[in-house]
């Protein structure tokens, strides 16, 4: 972002210069430097593309009140199938893997200060305190998301959900899978929207993870996809895509949209 900043000024300086300046070698000079730093400028602006959009969100919603939830997903792919697993709210609906980061008392008493409170859509209860969905100052959404790519205060990681839903459960062997690798693969950050369902603005952010299991995991999953879990379903791709209709077939299965962020 500084050097956005930096490209910037000498870019205005050498423009604004060459209007004062009578010498034509040097007018060709500095409108030449001015039009080079273009495409440093562009490639600047790529870069920060997010946080300059946060910015202005902090500019436009200044005054309004933006639901934010982040979460994390898991990709689990096993010979062309990916593997979602039954919703805790939605019991009939199948998702990813994952759920919503935690903060820690550092990042409360961070989040406190810049007048961030709990969002009420979702009554609290001991599975979802301190969960990173909270309702944010629109003046703050920047500073907010400064603080959140800092990953200072906040969960950094994306076993806990993988052990309380697969491994706590039983649905995996704690045997197999004491411990898991992962792939970072992108975070998806969602344009702010009007939420009828939260009745307000909104943005959602995920964290995808892929799973990259070593043999023995690699084959306890292939016996889980052949034993039917009720509470697990394999599906492929285009399954995701269709939220769980099958052309030809009638629609077994409800797939959430979020899921779609694994592909």
């Amino acid at each position: 972002m500084s050097r956005l900043v930096v490209y910037l000024i000498l870019a205005l300086t050498a423009g604004v210069s060459s209007f004062f300046i009578k010498n034509s070698t040097v007018v060709n000079m500095t409108a030449g430097l001015s039009v080079g730093l273009l495409i440093p400028i562009f490639d600047e602006i790529v870069k920060n593309w997010g946080q300059l959009r946060h910015i202005w969100y902090s500019i436009r919603y200044r005054r309004k009140s933006i639901r934010v939830s982040t979460s994390y997903l898991f990709r689990i792919l096993v010979d062309g199938k990916y593997l979602l697993i039954r919703g805790s709210r939605y019991v009939n609906q199948f998702q990813p893997v994952g759920g919503v980061h935690k903060i820690s008392p550092q990042g409360s008493s961070t989040l406190s200060a810049m007048g961030v409170t709990d969002d009420d859509l979702i009554p609290v209860d001991p599975a979802r305190y301190s969960d990173i969905r909270v309702r944010v100052p629109g003046k703050m959404i920047a500073k907010f998301f400064h603080w959140f790519d800092s990953r200072e205060g906040r969960e950094d990681s994306p076993w806990r959900e993988f052990q309380e839903e697969l491994v706590a459960t039983g649905i995996v062997s704690g045997v197999n899978f004491p411990h898991i690798m992962h792939n970072y693969l992108r975070r998806e950050v969602d344009a702010i929207r009007f939420s009828e369902y939260a009745d307000s603005l909104e943005i959602l952010v995920a964290d995808v993870y892929e799973l990259v299991p070593n043999q023995d995991q690699q084959n306890e999953l292939r016996q889980l996809a052949a034993s039917g879990h009720p509470d697990l379903v394999w599906v492929s791709a285009q399954q995701i895509r269709r939220r769980g209709a099958t052309p030809g077939q009638a629609q077994v299965i409800e797939i959430a949209a979020h899921a779609r962020r694994i592909l």
